[in-house]
């Protein structure tokens, strides 16, 4: 059972940066299931926080790669839409990775933040602290309802 939970702990951490990027997978049904499985709860808070804030980063960094022209080539996106976009993003600043962990728009707002540059070690810590709230309620959850 031991190697299964092992096993488990690994599969949490690929789940969980998996799902911090664009590809929808629940890191909240990873985590529950692992420790429905026995595995420790302190031990999966840690692997899932740090799983989904690398998949954030990853996100944030792709985006810092971008380009403007890449995007007005490849997807047909008008300069006047790329600037107000930037409006938006610079109006709400860094706060905006506090939604990351929204399916559908979390992964998004995480990209765009890195393409318009806004603040990297902001975005960071306020990443870490959304995922590791996240995951925290969840674990104290089980902890009370096991």
């Amino acid at each position: 059972m031991d190697g299964l939970i092992n096993l488990g702990y690994l599969g949490l951490f690929i789940g969980t940066f998996l799902s911090g990027t664009v590809i929808p997978l629940s890191s909240d049904v990873l985590l529950i299931g692992i420790l429905a499985l026995g595995g420790n709860e302190w031990l999966c808070l840690l692997i899932a926080t740090i799983g989904n804030w690398l998949g954030g980063m990853t996100s944030y960094g792709l985006g810092w790669l971008a380009k403007w022209e890449w995007l007005e080539r490849w997807f047909d996106v008008k300069p006047e839409k790329l600037h107000k976009q930037k409006e938006t993003v610079n109006k709400y600043g860094a706060g905006l990775a506090l939604f990351a962990w929204v399916p559908a728009i979390g992964s998004i707002l995480l990209i765009a933040l890195g393409f318009y540059k806004v603040k990297p070690k902001t975005t960071t810590l306020l990443l870490l602290g959304v995922c590791f709230v996240r995951f925290l309620i969840w674990t104290l959850l089980h902890i009370h309802f096991a």
